[in-house]
């Protein structure tokens, strides 16, 4: 398949993560049958992964490296809609894989910490976006983030796949995972500078798929 020569130039220029090809696979897999299915990704991390979060959404809500423009159809009911307005937002608007970072809701996530309990704001979120068939991705370096792991648990009970993105070993959240890729190294900085050349290639790889 022309999307898996991603992961094998992720090997070749990053060799530490060779021996993690089935499972960057299997996470890829998981979160390409649930967009085929008409599902959505929802993503949350803390500190340096919350910035991954953000990361991995702006690659998939828009292009990555391929064209991804409009259908005719729709590009003609925008122009039928305006022509003015309509004819630049179809020129400009880019087709998007549907993708939420649970951390971008500081309204939100606040109001939760100061009248319910912090911990457990993205197992909120996850509980009002998701429904069965969509996935959330949890990035932890050590994987034993309490509120990831609360969202996972959420998001198990409620029919949705989890991935992990992960250290150390994978820690609590491993067990939760549908999929689970596991950086080989133990300390933060190092298990952040081997998840951003991961996620890149899941996002390559989906965006290949998909247009």
């Amino acid at each position: 398949m022309e999307e898996y020569r991603y992961l094998q130039e992720l090997t070749e220029r990053y060799p530490a993560l060779k021996g993690l090809e089935e499972e960057i696979r299997a996470a890829f897999l998981v979160i390409k049958e649930s967009f085929e299915a008409g599902g959505k990704l929802l993503v949350a991390g803390n500190g340096g992964s919350c910035a991954d979060a953000e990361h991995i959404v702006g690659e998939l809500m828009k292009s990555f490296v391929k064209p991804r423009p409009l259908p005719e159809a729709l590009k003609e009911a925008l122009i039928r809609e305006e022509p003015g307005l309509g004819g630049a937002l179809s020129e400009k608007l880019q087709r998007g894989l549907p993708a939420i970072a649970l951390n971008s809701h500081p309204g939100l996530t606040s109001a939760f910490l100061n009248d319910v309990d912090g911990e457990m704001a993205y197992a909120q979120q996850v509980l009002g976006y998701g429904k069965k068939g969509d996935v959330f991705l949890g990035i932890t370096t050590s994987g034993n983030a309490k509120n990831i792991r609360y969202a996972a648990v959420t998001a198990r009970a409620m029919g949705l796949r989890v991935v992990g993105l992960t250290g150390r070993g994978g820690g609590a959240l491993a067990a939760l995972c549908d999929a689970a890729v596991i950086a080989p190294e133990k300390e933060t900085y190092r298990i952040q500078e081997l998840h951003l050349p991961i996620y890149h290639a899941l996002c390559l790889m989906l965006e290949e798929t998909f247009f």
